[in-house]
């Protein structure tokens, strides 16, 4: 019998843990990932969230060891996405009185798209609350945090926040909780979490952020990942920091090269970067996954990306790392494309209107090379790269 976790008095952590998961739509999680349910025993017994469809046994017999689940009164979905949704339609059949409370329209409307008619749909909107016994929940619509159907659940009487994605990470664990796991580690993933799925919304993070400004809670409980009940204070702040668009005097030289050209290249630009006292990072794509690369670039003001002409184009891997950011949407950044070429530059003129096309500032034209590079190249290339970047550089100071 697999058991659940008391997370406060009469709540219970019913989820299951994903350990061998490796990647969640091109994000490679390593360290696997849970699908988080929580169970409140008040007068109206109430589920919070299901979980991934192959998930719900795991589900099923946590809530069998202490209640039976056909006693359920209520599910709320803050989520229609399939990774919560997914044990829905196996929980409405296990306790077929349970009405389903999820955000309105776009939740009712999801779920039914999903799931079909049959599901008993109750839409909620900001503001409104569900009483079930000494307990009443209250819902706060989070739209594109991520998805338009997004909302939280507070439990006022537990300080519970029951956060949906937001403040969540694909992290498998046996601990529940983040002093369980230790700060520095769930920090890790938190960010990554949040560079890889939220970070194009930072705008409605911003927004959600001071929608729940008015709630007093001392635990936050995500739908991914490690509960928060030590460090509340310290994930709020960065989520702030986050959400802002405000990167760091940091950069990153990302690349991909043949023939060690635009490798020769980019340890150039990153001495360059060095040289003037910004902290650099060297990442040949070869063997850094782009879910990665991109939790560096939620904190670096500099993207320097690099690629060779490869059949009139840009390298594979550089096309793959590219159009995986701009759907990301980082903002304020100053890019750097270069590269190298033999018959015409059409891989680094590529990566040019590539970050052109992410809205980075930009030089009026790549740094190219052609053929094999030389001493006397990489010293111009040094001088031009720190040329250029001092123009952001002193401004940031």
């Amino acid at each position: 019998m697999l058991k659940a976790i008391e997370i406060k008095p009469d709540v219970f952590w019913v989820g299951g843990i994903d350990w061998n998961e490796r990647n969640f739509h091109g994000y490679t999680t390593e360290r696997g990932s849970t699908y988080n349910a929580y169970l409140i025993l008040d007068e109206k017994i109430t589920l919070i969230d299901t979980c991934k469809k192959p998930f719900v046994g795991e589900l099923v017999d946590r809530i069998a060891g202490i209640i039976d689940p056909a006693s359920i009164d209520y599910i709320v979905s803050n989520h229609v996405e399939m990774d919560h949704s997914g044990g829905l339609p196996a929980l409405a059949e296990i306790a077929p009185n349970a009405t389903i409370i999820t955000g309105a329209p776009k939740g009712v409307q999801g779920l039914t798209a999903h799931y079909g008619d049959g599901l008993s749909l109750k839409g909620v909107k900001t503001g409104d609350t569900l009483g079930i016994g000494k307990r009443t929940l209250s819902f706060v619509q989070t739209p594109m945090v991520h998805w338009p159907d997004s909302m939280v659940t507070y439990d006022e009487y537990d300080q519970i926040l029951f956060s949906n994605d937001a403040f969540g990470q694909h992290y498998a664990s046996s601990k529940r909780f983040d002093d369980e796991v230790g700060l520095p580690e769930v920090l890790v993933q938190a960010q990554k979490y949040y560079a890889n799925i939220v970070m194009p919304y930072g705008k409605n993070v911003e927004a959600a952020l001071k929608a729940l400004a008015g709630l007093s809670f001392d635990m936050i409980a995500p739908a991914h990942g490690i509960i928060w009940r030590s460090h509340v204070p310290e994930i709020l702040a960065m989520y702030q920091k986050w959400s802002s668009s405000t990167p760091e005097e940091y950069a990153l030289v990302v690349y991909d090269s043949m023939w060690h050209t635009t490798e020769s290249m980019a340890v150039e630009i990153t001495e360059a970067f060095i040289e003037m006292g910004i902290p650099a990072r060297l990442l040949d794509l070869k063997v850094n996954h782009i879910s990665d690369i991109m939790a560096e670039v939620l904190n670096a003001r500099y993207i320097a990306v690099g690629s060779p002409t490869l059949n009139k184009t840009m390298m594979p891997t550089v096309a793959s790392f590219l159009c995986y950011m701009r759907g990301l949407a980082p903002a304020g950044r100053v890019g750097i494309p270069f590269g190298s070429y033999g018959w015409a530059p059409m891989g680094p003129n590529e990566v040019y209107q590539a970050l052109e096309s992410c809205k980075f500032t930009l030089p009026e034209a790549p740094f190219t090379h052609q053929w094999v590079e030389d001493e006397a190249g990489l010293n111009s290339l040094h001088d031009a790269v720190i040329d250029y970047v001092s123009l952001f550089h002193e401004k940031a100071q």
